[in-house]
């Protein structure tokens, strides 16, 4: 998902989103030590994605924080 994507959800959807992706990765990690490296470029994208997300939902909480 690009940035865009990610600023229109609201804060309960991003955090249902952060922890499929915090699921999703875990099983690629498991995925990985268990040889099959075919996973490594999935990794990256949901770590990437993730980074993203986090990225929205701070700036979401930092601007309900100066709206107070």
């Amino acid at each position: 998902m690009s940035v865009e994507n990610y600023n229109d959800l609201s804060v309960q959807e991003l955090t249902t989103k952060a922890k499929e992706i915090e699921e999703q990765l875990f099983r690629l990690r498991f995925q990985l030590g268990m040889g099959q490296s075919d996973g490594l470029k999935n990794y990256r994208a949901f770590r990437k994605d993730r980074a993203r997300l986090l990225t929205a939902l701070r700036a979401k909480e930092l601007a309900a924080a100066k709206g107070n």
